[in-house]
């Protein structure tokens, strides 16, 4: 398994910065190569996406999910990968996002762009357009604030 962990400053609340990240289904418009992600149940997603020029799906579970915290996941099938992003609170408007993801290369052609570096800097990438995502709107497009919690 391969990791990397990455941060970003959003000028949003905190709350703000996590309904945001709740709505899933909007990845595509800040996650580059994610063409859809379908939300099948509150703690199923269904994703589809472009890795190392490859058509990749998979199925992820949220396996935890605390409001204004921490969202975690685990991939179920598709392409291996799990973690977690949390929302940290720095003042009344703005957000520390922090993202935590382990992956699994298939094939040479992914292994060669995890050595290279390609996908870090494809998920600070990502971050940095999900700030100017959220801080260009200045609030939320919508909100799940339920729970999940992990199971023991």
């Amino acid at each position: 398994m391969s990791g990397v962990e990455a941060s970003i400053d959003v000028d949003v609340p905190v709350r703000v910065a996590y309904n945001q990240w709740t709505q899933f289904e909007d990845f595509p418009q800040f996650m580059e190569g994610v063409e859809e992600v379908k939300q099948i149940t509150d703690d199923t997603l269904r994703w589809k996406a472009e890795i190392a020029g490859k058509s990749e799906e998979w199925t992820a579970e949220i396996t935890q999910q605390e409001p204004d915290q921490r969202i975690a996941w685990t991939s179920r099938e598709g392409a291996p990968n799990s973690g977690a992003v949390t929302f940290h609170k720095l003042s009344d408007d703005s957000t520390r996002v922090m993202l935590q993801m382990e992956y699994e290369p298939e094939g040479a052609v992914e292994s060669a762009a995890d050595k290279a570096g390609i996908i870090e800097k494809r998920i600070n990438g990502d971050l940095k357009r999900f700030k100017d995502f959220i801080e260009s709107q200045g609030r939320e497009t919508g909100a799940w604030r339920g729970v999940i919690h992990a199971e023991s």
